[in-house]
C-alpha cells in the first residue's frame, strides 16, 4: 500500500479511520496534479520527533511534524511525515479544537510540503493555511 502508519516507541494510539483518511489524502495528491509513489505517516512522542529535530535539523524545540521529501523531483509524492501525538493533543487543547480534526490538519500540512508548499514567510503560511481548511473541508 502506498500509504502507511507506523508507531514507533511505546506509544498508545491508534489511527482513526485510516481507510477513510488514505482515500482523503489521496484525492489531496490528486487534486494538487501529482502521484504517489509511497507516504509514510510515522506517529511518535514528543521526545522522539525532538531526538529527530536535533538530529537531522539541528533544531532544538519541541514541534508537531517534520517531513522528510525522498522524491527526486517532479510530482511523485516519495516521503516520510513524523507526527507527535503529545504535539497533536496539547495543540488541540490549546485551540479548543478537536484532537482528530488537529490530527488531520497536521497530516495534511505535512503533505502540502511535500506537494511543494512552504511556510516560511507570512504570505507562504496565509496560502497553507487557506489549503489545510480547503482539505480539511473535503474529508468525508
Amino acid at each position: 500500500m502506498p500509504i502507511q502508519f507506523h508507531t514507533e516507541e511505546p506509544l498508545n494510539f491508534e489511527l482513526e479511520q485510516s481507510a477513510n483518511i488514505t482515500q482523503w489524502l489521496q484525492n489531496v495528491i490528486k487534486e494538487e496534479k501529482h502521484f504517489l509513489a509511497y507516504l509514510n505517516y510515522i506517529f511518535c512522542t514528543d521526545d522522539y520527533l525532538l531526538n529527530i529535530n536535533r538530529q537531522y535539523l539541528q533544531h532544538d524545540y519541541y514541534t508537531d511534524v517534520i517531513t522528510f521529501d525522498n522524491s527526486d523531483q517532479g510530482p511523485q509524492i516519495e516521503g516520510d511525515i513524523f507526527i507527535s501525538i503529545h504535539r497533536i493533543q496539547e495543540n488541540a487543547t490549546s485551540l479548543s479544537v478537536d484532537t482528530q480534526q488537529e490530527l488531520q490538519r497536521v497530516m495534511v500540512h505535512g503533505l502540502l510540503h511535500l506537494l511543494g508548499y512552504k511556510d516560511k514567510s507570512e504570505a507562504e503560511q496565509k496560502i497553507m493555511r487557506q489549503k489545510e481548511d480547503h482539505y480539511l473541508a473535503t474529508f468525508c
